[in-house]
């Protein structure tokens, strides 16, 4: 196998890694999942993996004890940390590790190369949203690497940032919503990366940065695979001029692991549940680790999913709605999905959406999920909700056509439509037809010589060429 054959060149003559690779993810569940599967598979093929990471959202070191793992001051106050603004945390910590009388990175990455009892390093792959590892880097001859979490689709909307805005598609006018981007097909001013309650300046000077750091680095690593986003993928390595530009996923698939980088705990006996039922039959219903609800909209997926008929398995987190913890349900909820509705508040994704039992997935569309979903053929109801979800959705719905939107107000009629539409309907079923084909192109890409095999096998042989 080609795992196999890079192993053995990535090692010594016993079996020991000749180099070893730093790795350092941004500190929010939908990047570390990737960043820690890509280090899983770099591993597999025989590198040595040191992962540096934030005391926030820190990844629990004892899931990989293959991994050395390395802590890094993160500067973040406590107020931001629990405020929920993505943008605000990653400002704040970006400003305290580039502060000029705070050279902790930078003592970080010189100490793990200093490190005698470890192989040499050869280079570190950070997410492009740290914006204090490539000054870091260079202080300390280190190259770098860029892994970017989302599609190539997104990475493509981050470089006309700067066009939207002077063509007047952002900031977005409620006139203009659903007005094509013709410079970006299929997407429409909607479905563009965009926060309405983030500051907008910080916004885009986090992405000009993102850019100017793969434009920087020795190349650059998207999670997705050639036969999924052709034309994006195009158009990137068009338009960088860094020495790679590879698209080895889905990485979950890549992994040798199926578990061990959640944040929450993951309530495995849902397996058990799922055993018991028929094929096809659940609807499985998770929101992610970040997107939310309010209280009624709450009460109104509890009542869609009831009077859907169908069963659920549904991922309640303790933060799903916004304002409480620990939301209850509403009286009669319990009684009536008895025997076909299941609640639990985290779930071991990747095992339940490749389970016989769940015909269909209702998602916020992280491109975490939207992969997952995609590599088990499961077809899904798309609930957008911030960053890269929207773009995710509109992929989705119109160019793969394994999914659509559910659009406006949640209702519990139209959540009930939804369901059956996904789950009985003709609509759903030639969804799912569609669905199986792109699995088919996900299996393709993962066999030996397949593009992502390929393409992670570039991806040993130039991180050893970038060796100290």
């Amino acid at each position: 196998m080609a795992a196999a054959h890079e192993a053995r060149s990535s090692g010594d003559a016993g079996g020991r890694p000749r180099r070893r690779v730093v790795v350092f993810p941004l500190p929010f569940q939908g990047h570390i999942n990737p960043m820690l599967q890509l280090a899983d598979a770099l591993h597999d093929r025989g590198l040595a993996v040191t992962v540096l990471h934030t005391g926030f959202n820190a990844p629990d070191p004892t899931c990989r004890p293959e991994f050395r793992f390395v802590p890094v001051p993160d500067g973040v106050p406590g107020e931001v940390a629990t405020s929920g603004d993505v943008i605000g945390i990653l400002d704040a910590m970006n400003a305290a590790m580039e502060a000029e009388d705070s050279a902790a990175l930078q003592g970080v990455l010189a100490s793990v190369i200093a490190d005698d009892e470890q192989p040499p390093v050869a280079c570190i792959v950070f997410d492009s949203n740290l914006l204090a590892v490539p000054r870091a880097a260079a202080a300390v001859g280190l190259k770098t690497l860029v892994l970017r979490t989302a599609s190539a689709a997104c990475f493509g909307c981050f470089l006309a940032y700067p066009m939207l805005h002077r063509k007047g598609y952002l900031p977005p006018q409620e006139s203009n919503m659903y007005m094509p981007v013709k410079e970006l097909p299929p997407l429409r001013v909607r479905d563009l990366f965009y926060s309405s309650w983030s500051d907008q300046n910080k916004m885009s000077n986090l992405l000009a940065r993102a850019i100017e750091a793969v434009n920087n680095s020795s190349g650059l690593v998207i999670n997705t695979f050639d036969a999924l986003e052709p034309a994006e993928l195009e158009k990137i390595r068009k338009e960088f001029c860094v020495p790679v530009v590879l698209a080895p996923g889905p990485l979950h698939k890549l992994s040798s692991k199926s578990t061990g980088s959640s944040l929450l705990n993951e309530d495995c006996d849902c397996i058990k549940w799922l055993d018991k039922q028929p094929p096809k039959s659940v609807l499985y219903v998770s929101f992610g680790s970040l997107a939310s609800l309010n209280a009624n909209e709450f009460l109104e997926v509890a009542w869609g999913l009831t009077n859907s008929g169908h069963s659920f398995l549904w991922v309640v987190r303790p933060d799903l709605v916004r304002g409480l913890d620990n939301p209850g349900f509403p009286n009669g909820f319990e009684a009536a999905v008895e025997g076909r509705g299941k609640v639990i508040r985290w779930a071991p994704q990747q095992e339940v959406l490749a389970h016989s039992a769940v015909g269909g997935f209702w998602t916020h569309n992280g491109w975490n999920s939207t992969l997952e979903s995609i590599s088990e053929r499961i077809p899904m109801i798309c609930r957008p909700q911030f960053a890269d979800q929207m773009m995710n959705t509109r992929y989705v719905e119109k160019t793969w056509g394994v999914g659509f939107e559910l659009e406006g107000e949640l209702k519990r009629g139209k959540i009930e439509k939804a369901t059956r539409k996904l789950m009985e309907e003709r609509e759903g079923d030639e969804m799912r037809e569609r669905a199986k084909e792109l699995k088919n192109k996900v299996g393709d890409s993962l066999r030996v010589g397949g593009s992502s095999q390929i393409a992670i096998d570039k991806l040993v042989k130039h991180i050893l060429s970038l060796s100290l």
